[in-house]
């Protein structure tokens, strides 16, 4: 008799039976082990938002449990209060989007009394972005942070060194190797060893392995690479610039590859000895879990997500589980076994 002429009909316990497998199948079912170590702090998953993406957390919460995270990377705070640039603030290009902000915040202070208390309080961890216009003013920024009641829930500092939206280019220290060196080495000044430093560089550099050696050897313990790369989107129907601040800083999947070869660069310094080997936080375009891969199979060891938040909130946490199910696809056990494999695969 053909299985659909069957007259016998399954009773409920056969198909729960079906349906739910054995506690040993559930025990020898093969799993990844999604941790990572970055500068000595185990974070349970590798996924994160990237800074400004998803502002310092409570508008992200509505859509899930930040815990759910490795870590929760915080809108880029200055020393004081700063309102940013003139609107019009974004616009849309192909596969992209140009943002020009202007590191708008509520200023150090504020923040920590506000935002990272209430991170603190949901339990999530938090890697926390700073910014500022001198080198000093980054430094007086992590004395408060590393003075705030609610520095415990900080696993992390994210040093931004290479935000693109200021007002005067000149700003972008990490443009140059000297300046990178001179912010991290005051920062690494004002943390506790125990809390790791990532600077985060920009693409927007002829060598970027140079700034990367620079900031390693001032003190990083990490690199995040990349922030968001500078252009310019004109109005074809007025003639004029479509954002109020001129410039502004391109990110969505356009970056993506850029992403990849300055992850790839790095990360090849560190296998042939010419940097020394540190966590690589990869940053650019990821939507996707594929995405998300790539960045891995070329150097880093975490991921963050940005753009994708704007039109999917749940993308950061949507696509740690697409990069775990990819992972245990192609055998993986630990994602830290496929961090930087793609250089060990490449054709000679």
């Amino acid at each position: 008799m053909g299985l659909f002429t069957s007259t016998r009909h399954t009773s409920k316990a056969e198909l729960a039976e079906v349906a739910e497998p054995t506690p040993a199948e559930q025990s020898t079912a093969p799993s990844v082990d999604m941790s990572v170590d970055l500068g000595g702090v185990t974070l349970p998953s590798p996924m994160m938002t990237a800074s400004g993406c998803a502002a310092n957390g409570q508008e992200l919460a509505r859509f899930f449990d930040l815990r759910e995270l490795g870590a929760f990377v915080t809108k880029s705070v200055m020393a004081h209060p700063r309102s940013g640039r003139g609107t019009p603030r974004m616009a849309e290009t192909p596969s992209g989007m140009l943002n020009s902000i202007g590191l708008q915040g509520p200023g150090i202070h504020a923040f920590v009394e506000k935002d990272l208390a209430w991170l603190k309080a949901r339990g999530a961890r938090a890697l926390v972005s700073i910014a500022g216009n001198t080198s000093g003013e980054f430094a007086d920024v992590a004395a408060v942070l590393r003075g705030s009641d609610a520095f415990d829930a900080v696993v992390g500092v994210e040093v931004n060194i290479s935000c693109p939206n200021v007002a005067n280019r000149g700003l972008v220290f990490a443009c140059d190797p000297l300046a990178s060196a001179k912010v991290v080495a005051l920062v690494r000044e004002q943390l506790p060893r125990n809390v790791p430093l990532f600077a985060k560089l920009t693409a927007d550099v002829t060598d970027i392995v140079s700034v990367a050696q620079a900031a390693v050897k001032a003190g990083a313990d990490g690199l995040t690479m990349i922030n968001t790369l500078l252009g310019m989107v004109i109005d074809t129907d007025a003639l004029r610039p479509q954002v109020a601040g001129v410039t502004g800083g391109l990110s969505g999947p356009a970056v993506r590859p850029v992403a990849v070869r300055a992850i790839w660069q790095t990360r090849a310094a560190m296998r042939e000895g010419r940097l020394p080997t540190v966590p690589i936080i990869g940053v650019g375009g990821v939507r996707t879990g594929r995405d998300a891969l790539e960045l891995v199979a070329a150097g880093a060891s975490a991921v963050q997500v940005g753009t994708a938040t704007f039109n999917d909130p749940s993308a950061p946490v949507r696509v740690g589980r697409e990069l775990r199910d990819l992972l245990q696809e192609q055998g993986f056990e630990r994602l830290t076994d496929a961090v930087g494999v793609a250089h060990e695969r490449v054709a000679r």
